[in-house]
């Protein structure tokens, strides 16, 4: 199977992402502390194995980091699926309502709405409603209010899941809190907001997260999918498991003898089991984060905390004086000025080019930035996204051992995956690496996997019926 580039990140002009060219000693031995090496890597993977096997198991869950929630989800699309279907999409500050029609060249139809922080923050009443409000005004501009449509509901928070149709949500993540949720079906409160709209009939099909979406959506393309990850602003996987082997599944066969196993590994390390590779940057995202304590691993990869950690290490730096001639700036010391998509424009640069790193400097009030500096911050940046890459490469790894099967593709979705210029490169090369000619596998960029792969459980489920 092909292992090349399925996205727009390959660009072989680009710097090598870790080159150490011209990189001042002093950062290259601080940043040492960031640098996963393959004995580091084997330890995180065995550890990964044991949380997944306690997560599986119906005694050891109700105290297992790593959760596997079953999704009920057993069966995967074979690419025939028909006809129209919606899809909502709930994984952070935006909605996304869609119709997507699988008998049409241009099946997908989107409206994005956004959020409000006082909704993130408010009842569960009020988020629900505004959700439902979004979706009777989409359904209403498609001209789809005569008939019912199955919907599948994308819900990326943690979901103990009962069935297709019942998610119980866990706790909140992403700067959500809204009160009244945690311990309730999410799929039960938007039906009765949906309620309030009497002359709109919904057919909720199915509740899934993202991560579900895209090995959903991926199957569709490629059969020998069965691995989904995002790599985004937060980070999650889930892999297609042995009904026998999920002891909390508790519905009946419908054939495949499989089903999705979501696996919230976001939280993996929460217990202190990832300690011996976090570092000060890390303790000081966690410490000020919404959820101290919480989704420690998510903190160590996603895009919501990666620029963090890159501004943290240069401050760190710069009151060492390595850098910048010890001369900060306020927007280098205050916290959340440097956003992933600085990170990714720092390692996008082409050789012998800084003119993306400048303009980042320029914008921290770091005018007097030399070239030397220049090269110091590149480095730096791409220590965070190579430590996050081989975090997530590795645990690829062990769900290719547990799916078992030579050939294997993996859907992926997120802007760290989508946009950064190496984070596919690095991912294939550490795995090649860590599993040599065991398995041929493939990475799939899944563009909208979240939302096109609930329309197509919904559509799935619709023609099992």
């Amino acid at each position: 199977m092909a292992r090349s580039c399925k996205s727009k990140v390959c660009n072989p002009a680009l710097w090598p992402s870790g080159s150490t060219e011209g990189v001042s000693p002093e950062i290259i031995e601080e940043c040492k502390e960031l640098v996963m090496t393959n004995d580091h890597l084997q330890t995180y993977m065995q550890l990964f194995r044991e949380n997944i096997n306690r997560g599986l198991g119906k005694a050891t869950n109700p105290n297992a980091i790593v959760k596997c929630f079953p999704t009920y989800v057993q069966d995967l699309p074979d690419g025939t699926e028909k006809g129209k279907f919606l899809a909502l999409d709930l994984g952070g500050s935006n909605i996304r309502v869609l119709m997507v029609d699988l008998g049409d060249p241009d099946p997908v139809h989107t409206k994005v709405y956004t959020i409000p922080k006082d909704i993130m923050q408010g009842t569960g009443e009020q988020l629900f409603d505004f959700i439902a409000d979004c979706l009777v005004t989409f359904i209403k501009s498609q001209g789809l209010a005569e008939a019912p449509l199955p919907l599948g509901f994308t819900f990326s928070f943690p979901l103990v899941q009962k069935g297709l149709k019942v998610g119980i949500l866990e706790r909140w993540t992403k700067d959500f809190t809204c009160s009244g949720v945690i311990g309730n079906n999410v799929v039960e409160m938007l039906q009765t907001a949906l309620q309030k709209h009497g002359d709109i009939k919904v057919d909720v099909s199915a509740v899934l997260n993202d991560t579900t979406g895209t090995l959903v959506a991926a199957a569709f393309k490629n059969p020998l999918a069965r691995i989904g990850l995002i790599v985004g602003t937060g980070t999650n996987g889930c892999y297609v498991e042995k009904q026998e082997n999920a002891e909390l599944f508790n519905e009946p066969d419908l054939g495949s003898g499989k089903v999705i196993i979501n696996l919230e590994w976001g939280a993996f390390g929460d217990d202190g089991a990832l300690d011996f590779v976090r570092v000060s940057y890390d303790e000081d995202v966690d410490a000020n984060s919404v959820n101290p304590g919480k989704q420690k691993h998510e903190k160590m990869i996603s895009g919501m905390y990666m620029g963090e950690l890159v501004r943290l290490a240069l401050e760190k730096f710069t009151k060492a004086g390595l850098m910048f001639e010890g001369l900060g700036s306020d927007a280098l010391y205050t916290r959340h000025t440097l956003e992933s998509s600085a990170v990714s424009d720092i390692e996008r640069d082409r050789m012998g080019d800084y003119s993306k790193v400048k303009k980042i400097c320029d914008s921290l009030g770091l005018t007097h930035a030399t070239l030397q500096d220049h090269t110091n911050v590149r480095y730096v940046a791409s220590c965070i996204t190579r430590r996050a890459a081989h975090l997530v490469s590795a645990g690829l790894v062990v769900l290719m051992e547990r799916v078992g099967e030579k050939q294997i593709a993996v859907g992926i979705d997120g802007t760290v995956y989508k946009f950064h210029p190496h984070f596919h490169n690095l991912m294939v090369e550490k795995i090649k690496e860590l599993v040599g000619d065991t398995y041929d596998f493939e990475l799939l960029l899944v563009e909208d996997g979240s939302g096109i792969g609930a329309a197509l459980v919904a559509a799935v489920t619709a023609k099992k019926r």
